[in-house]
């Protein structure tokens, strides 16, 4: 028989893990030709199959609240052109099942330059975050190019497109529950604080 001390170590460690867990982690180049054919919508880049975490939950409302807990998006521009125009990236919730319009988005910070854009975001506060079944779980993620000057500014429709294309970015979605605070230090493969690149 295990000692208590034991069985409460592997419970304690159980429930941490349960804290957060990453959506997705992905990096990729994107230009004028990808965000042109990108199908079925052009500017979208689309996370889905293996893409996505296998192991997110089924349910993001029970055992574990993630759907009323928050989301730490961690964006990596890798290339951008010169000039600092002015970019946001959409990051869209596609669920299993949807009502009202069938999915809600999140956006990153206007970014100008390369570099590493980091922001906590609440569950409950994005756009048409009611419009997702959260406890049907997520079928994939939309991720969208635009300018900074709101719902229609997509990048490929841009007369000066070549302020936004080529680029290249790694982005991060890290699911936290509710209660709990993000920990970088949980999320693999990404840099710590002080790492030498």
């Amino acid at each position: 028989m295990r000692p208590l001390s034991f069985l409460f170590l592997i419970m304690v460690t159980a429930i941490s893990h349960a804290e957060q867990f990453v959506l997705f982690d992905v990096t990729f180049p994107f230009t004028k030709a990808d965000a042109d054919n990108a199908t079925p919508s052009k500017s979208h880049y689309y996370v889905k199959g293996p893409m996505l975490n296998a192991q997110r939950p089924k349910d993001w409302t029970a055992p574990v609240d993630y759907r009323n807990g928050t989301v730490h998006v961690r964006l990596e521009i890798i290339e951008k052109p010169t000039g600092g125009e002015p970019t946001i990236w959409n990051v869209c919730y596609i669920p299993n099942k949807g009502q009202g319009h069938g999915y809600g988005c999140i956006a990153t910070d206007v970014y100008k330059e390369k570099g590493v854009y980091e922001k906590d975001l609440d569950m409950t506060k994005f756009w048409q975050n009611n419009d997702i079944v959260w406890s049907e779980g997520i079928k994939e993620m939309h991720l969208v190019i635009k300018d900074n000057s709101g719902g229609n500014g997509h990048a490929h429709k841009r007369p000066d497109h070549e302020k936004f294309f080529p680029t290249k970015i790694r982005m991060t979605l890290i699911q936290v529950s509710k209660g709990a605070k993000y920990d970088p230090k949980q999320v693999p493969n990404l840099p710590q604080a002080g790492d030498r690149k």
